[in-house]
């Protein structure tokens, strides 16, 4: 460990952190490029043949850019892909980097340094950089825009050089350092630890936006949204921000001990799909949306206004199907496959819209760390690896072996480090704070 992290791990004052050099080198996880067709024929691709953990070269930050001590990473399902290098390798990405001039060509390595959530403490800033300064506590968003590209100006997920930080650029969140751009770093939530901290942004934001936000499916107080995944990362924050924002969720799960999770969550309404009688014993087939929907206005006596998707292949059909006539069905992506069948006719002739959302842009960042910081939207982490297993931590993620968040601890040397209002935590609460923790341990 480098005397710097040292320094920030014993809460050293930013004129004692800019007096200590930034180290050579340091340790982080990473994927090779002379491994990406290590896969090839394999069934299982296993994360934990891919993913290294040793020492990356510490890099120089351009003007705008920050260099980050990692206190803490969480893993998305972004990193799985990294590492089965699928749907395509990500040094593709970062070889396109490399043709974007001197600060692209830094990202251009042969060895790549993922992760899109991160915790931690600002150790030096470029030049160019005025809101932040050397010692503050940060989270980071992973949306990566360039601020002289105009459509950022408008919404900066429409930007055609957006790009998805750890996935699509080196030096993520999991190693003891990162590099990030100034309009990625967020104040961190005072009342949080590191790995709490450090577990929400991607998932929390990517459901604010849409859910809330102006560019999703703009939620109004009573809406029923049918959730999918209820304990998953996004379906985790999902219920949160439906409950807090008055619509009645109604979460879908796999099994009655998640059903006993999301109700603790404050979830009222509950479907366990094992309880279905799906024809196949599954969502794909045609006649499964009416089955679904049934079970829906059992519980709310009517049809979801919103259905919250991100499922894709496996679900989409019976998404489309099950929406109320003018519904919304919006998407952020497809774990369970990317070619979506549906019956149009539900679609078009039902007035029914899919809505397309991608990430989030600066500001959505900025307001779903406000509602996590004044305690309306809490962190569903519920399991801590060290650097060391990041791998480990990977495949708990790919192999669907967790609820809520994964985090890995970078920097911090233990967890429940790094809370800076505990009266504020204690007002709010243990039991919902660190509800998913509790209900991994039991």
């Amino acid at each position: 460990m480098s005397d710097l992290l040292q320094a920030v791990i014993a809460g050293a004052a930013p004129e004692e952190l800019l007096s200590i050099d930034l180290p050579s080198s340091y340790r982080a996880a990473y994927l090779l490029k002379e491994e990406v067709d290590m896969f090839e024929g394999v069934r299982d691709k296993d994360v934990r043949k891919s993913l290294h953990v040793g020492e990356m070269p510490m890099p120089e930050p351009a003007p705008d850019e920050c260099i980050v001590a990692v206190m803490s990473a969480a893993i998305n399902f972004n990193t799985v892909w990294s590492a089965i290098f699928e749907p395509v390798p990500t040094f593709a990405f970062l070889e396109k980097m490399g043709k974007q001039g001197p600060n692209g060509a830094r990202h251009d390595l042969p060895f790549h340094q993922l992760g899109s959530d991160a915790s931690g403490v600002i150790v030096r800033v470029g030049a160019g950089v005025k809101n932040w300064k050397v010692g503050d506590k940060v989270v980071v968003s992973p949306s990566y825009v360039d601020e002289e590209d105009h459509a950022s100006y408008d919404d900066g997920m429409l930007s055609e050089t957006q790009l998805a930080w750890g996935f699509e650029t080196n030096f993520g969140a999991l190693g003891e350092y990162c590099l990030v751009k100034a309009n990625q770093l967020v104040r961190k939530p005072r009342h949080l630890s590191w790995e709490e901290a450090a577990s929400s942004t991607l998932c929390a934001a990517t459901a604010y936006r849409m859910l809330v936000g102006s560019h999703g499916a703009r939620m109004q107080q009573g809406d029923v949204v049918l959730v999918w995944g209820g304990t998953g990362g996004l379906g985790s924050y999902a219920i949160q921000f439906v409950k807090n924002g008055g619509g009645i969720p109604v979460a879908v799960v796999g099994s009655e001990e998640k059903a006993r999770l999301v109700r603790a969550q404050g979830c009222e309404h509950v479907i366990n799909r094992s309880e279905l009688d799906l024809p196949d014993g599954s969502f794909r087939h045609p006649k499964a949306g009416r089955v679904l929907g049934q079970a829906i206005r059992a519980l709310v006596s009517e049809d979801p206004q919103i259905v919250f998707e991100y499922l894709g292949a496996e679900t989409f059909g019976a998404s489309v199907y099950v929406a109320k006539r003018g519904g919304r069905i919006v998407t952020c992506g497809s774990s369970t496959g990317y070619r979506h069948e549906y019956d149009n006719r539900f679609l078009w002739m039902r007035l029914k819209q899919i809505i397309g959302s991608h990430g989030f842009n600066y500001h959505e960042a900025v307001q779903t760390n406000r509602l996590i910081g004044m305690g309306m939207i809490h962190p569903t982490l519920s399991k801590v690896y060290s650097l060391t297993e990041a791998a480990e931590a990977t495949r708990a993620v790919q192999t669907n072996q967790h609820v809520g968040k994964v985090a890995v601890l970078c920097g911090a040397p233990a967890e429940n480090l790094g809370v800076d209002d505990p009266e504020l935590r204690a007002g709010i609460g243990e039991e919902k704070i660190s509800l998913y923790r509790r209900w991994a341990q039991h």
